[in-house]
């Protein structure tokens, strides 16, 4: 039998119909846009008189091993990295680099010859996507629709280690949550490395043409030794605040045809956990899940891609890095994780964090739609979550619940690119519920005026209404509206960075589909920052610092802040920092005086070895009980490889605070996080993680009843193999502990056994 809608949700899925009535038509449109067909005549030709290099169109394909031997890479368009760009200033590079390129209608094929006058000293180990950053590696980064906006990175290490990452120049971020489906292999030779790479075009977004087009390249050599060499065949000026605005044009492309570009991939997703209500009962209560799910991804046009998601598992397959979460106010932030969401995240960026996908907890049906069309550049996914999580901001402090009921929820972008550089963009935020919702409308803006300065502005307007439980349960009013405004000028040149902030958010402005934690503030900040090139031993040196101040609705100041620091890049690709600072801070009704110190560095002494430490120290305000203490915080990180397939990456929080008045100890937290992968080929790996948390409190130094110790330990064991990002097995056993009473022995909470398998069919 089947089961009718309630009232409730007939009225949820009324007003999304009510609020997006226009978006189906404008789909429709775009969809038929999409559909034209693709001209039979076409000119792969080079234009005549361009002085632009073409890459050329070459029959047949290459077989990606990384030996060099196809005859097609004779026909490809031949060119040498001749600069230096990072720690020189456009020099003449200490290694010779030669790379081919090519196209044969529906791949770019490119090919490194990295030379090395001592091959031994090559820094490359075996890993997973998107790990190699620190090694030697080579690749191209592509602004395939020439606007000077937006580009794809491709990267390979000498095993054939893939990072593909995509480059936003608007709001100058590098993203490598993006996974693309491509092949790469490299090989080390008796004078360095070769890499071959075959990346489809139906991986790409770019403009349909009948004609030759033009796009942007820069092909880069990351050469790590004492000091980490950035190679490329563009020259940068420092002096210019853009990245993509210096690539290098070339021609080529004609009638590029992105093949079907469709991908559909099944998923089945396992996994069978065992509970505990309190350390004194049977571990039971045993849950088994098997799920089917599917994933489409449509490339309706190379610039307009559909991607939809049925039963998905959103679970996340690896842990997130352990934090302290001891003497803080606001929510934690962990990153996403998850693919559906990472593909095309970059159309829904904007200078508020208005956009968080890791609120859809756990939806069981998704839909989204990002592509550019000339200079409009838009960005729709709808999903349907079946819980509710809510994060309640305040001026001094955060919280967050939970309810077992549905939501839909919408985002809608759309960004106009005004001229070479400029932009203006609307954005539609909105979450619908039994009793509950909350919609954002923000419009933005960035305007650069020379190529050093810009100006960026948001406005969003907030409206929220809360059941009225979670309203009564977290103390907040059931209907709110509210308003923010950001507002920022940044000065970036070769000596100088400056740049003024100021935003605000009242006290009713909520964007339960963000990740914005206080409110009722507003809060101004200046900066000032000045470069030097010292020369061989140390590459730059900066001195300076910023002043800020935060008020609250009332008027009152929450904070007023001023720090200053240098900090060095030298040898043994090391960067070093310290610096100090004054603040006055509200915490309840009380204005507290806070110094503090700090010190951060990290530094690579021999291949496959990276140390990073960091230290603050100083007078800082114990928030659980209403005075100033003295704090010491630690934080350690050893990266270690051992032998090209064997890596532990071991990271420690040491965090100390005691009285001010007689030194005595309010509490000693140290956290650890130990990670270690035997990596068996780039495919394939196996990884153990384990995480411990001690916390130990004087309970004489504590107003409120608390814990006088509490332990945990969680541990992962994950084995994974990866043919691409969407054929996939996962196999993977978790649990977690806490102490028990008596504080002598852990007893385990909970435990998962699970299992994922994706295979990303091609038809």
């Amino acid at each position: 039998m089947s089961q009718q809608p309630s009232n409730a949700e007939t009225r949820q899925y009324e007003t999304i119909y009510m609020r997006c009535s226009r978006l189906p038509s404008a789909l429709v449109m775009v969809l038929l846009v999409g559909q034209v067909g693709w001209a039979n005549d076409c000119d792969i030709a080079a234009a005549p008189g361009s002085d632009l290099p073409h890459i050329p169109r070459v029959d047949g394909a290459i077989r990606v091993d990384g030996v060099l031997d196809e005859a097609l890479w004779q026909q490809a368009w031949l060119t040498e990295l001749e600069h230096e760009t990072q720690p020189g200033e456009n020099i003449a590079p200490p290694v010779q680099t030669e790379v081919r390129v090519a196209e044969n209608g529906s791949h770019l094929y490119v090919a490194f010859s990295a030379h090395d006058p001592d091959p031994s000293q090559i820094r490359a180990y075996i890993r997973d996507r998107d790990q190699s950053y620190d090694d030697d590696f080579v690749g191209i980064v592509v602004d395939t629709f020439n606007d000077e906006r937006f580009a794809f990175e491709f990267f390979a290490n000498p095993y054939g280690a893939q990072m593909d990452l995509t480059y936003d120049d608007v709001g100058q971020n590098e993203d490598d949550s993006w996974d693309a489906i491509w092949d790469s292999a490299g090989r080390i030779t008796a004078s360095g490395y070769n890499i071959e790479m075959a990346i489809p075009l139906q991986q790409l977004r770019f403009p349909k043409s009948q004609g030759v087009q033009t796009w942007g390249i820069d092909l880069v050599r990351n050469y790590p030794r004492s000091k980490r060499h950035r190679i490329a065949n563009n020259i940068q000026d420092r002096s210019r605040d853009c990245y993509l605005c210096q690539l290098q044009k070339v021609t080529g492309f004609a009638c590029a045809e992105p093949g079907r570009n469709l991908v559909v991939a099944p998923t089945l997703t396992a996994n069978r956990s065992e509970s505990r209500p309190d350390t004194a009962a049977p571990l039971s209560d045993p849950q088994t899940d098997i799920d089917p799910g599917l994933d489409v991804r449509w490339g309706i046009t190379p610039d307009l891609t559909l991607s939809g998601t049925i039963n998905p598992d959103f679970s996340q397959v690896e842990a997130d890095v352990a934090q302290l979460s001891i003497n803080e106010r606001f929510e934690l932030f962990f990153p996403e994780k998850r693919p559906f969401f990472l593909e095309g995240a970059d159309f829904f960026d904007t200078r508020v964090d208005a956009v968080f996908t890791r609120t859809i907890a756990d939806p069981d049906v998704g839909l989204k739609l990002v592509g550019k069309l000339d200079s409009h550049n838009i960005g729709v996914f709808a999903a349907r979550d079946t819980k509710t999580n809510y994060l309640f901001p305040g001026s001094q402090g955060s919280g967050t619940d939970t309810s077992d009921e549905a939501n839909n929820a919408l985002v809608a972008r759309y960004r106009y690119d005004v001229g070479q550089t400029s932009a203006l963009g609307l954005l539609v935020t909105g979450r619908d519920g039994a009793d509950y919702s909350n919609w954002v409308t923000s419009v933005d803006g960035r305007y650069r005026f020379t190529e050093a300065d810009s100006f960026n502005f948001q406005y969003l307007d907030t409206r929220t209404e809360y059941p009225a439980a979670i309203a009564a349960a977290n103390d907040q009013p059931q209907s709110l509206s509210g308003s923010g405004i950001d507002l920022a000028y940044d000065h970036r040149s070769r000596e100088w960075r400056g740049y003024l902030r100021y935003f605000e958010r009242d006290d009713e402005f909520r964007a339960d589909l963000g990740f914005i934690t206080q409110v009722g503030i507003d809060r101004s900040i200046v900066g000032l920052r000045r470069n030097w090139y010292p020369g061989e031993r140390f590459s730059r040196v900066n001195v300076g610092g910023d002043w800020d101040i935060t008020h609250d609705s009332q008027g009152r100041v929450l904070e007023r802040e001023i720090e200053g620091s240098i900090w060095a890049e030298g040898p043994m690709q090391s960067f070093l920092e310290a610096g100090l600072g004054q603040r006055d801070r509200l915490f309840g009704d009380t204005q507290y005086n806070e110094n503090f110190q700090f010190l951060y560095g990290e530094f690579q002494p021999r291949g496959g070895v990276e140390i990073e430490m960091s230290a603050l120290t100083g007078d800082l305000i114990d928030f659980d009980n209403a005075r100033l203490a003295d704090l010491l915080r630690l934080r350690g990180e050893l990266e270690l490889n051992l032998g090209r397939h064997l890596a532990l990456d071991l990271r420690h929080t040491y965090q100390a605070l005691d009285r001010l008045d007689d030194g005595s100890s309010i509490f000693v937290a140290n956290l650890s996080d130990a990670r270690v992968t035997w990596q068996f080929s780039v495919r394939s790996f196996l990884r153990l993680v384990v995480q411990h948390q001690d916390i130990d409190r004087n309970l004489a130094n504590y107003i409120d009843d608390v814990d006088s110790r509490s332990r945990s330990l969680a541990t992962q064991l994950l084995y994974s193999y990866k043919i691409n990002p969407q054929t996939v097995l996962f196999l993977g056993y978790s649990d977690a502990s806490i102490d028990g009473d008596e504080l002598t022995s852990f007893t385990r909470m909970d435990r998962t056994l699970f299992a994922k398998i994706g295979y990303a069919w091609l038809p």
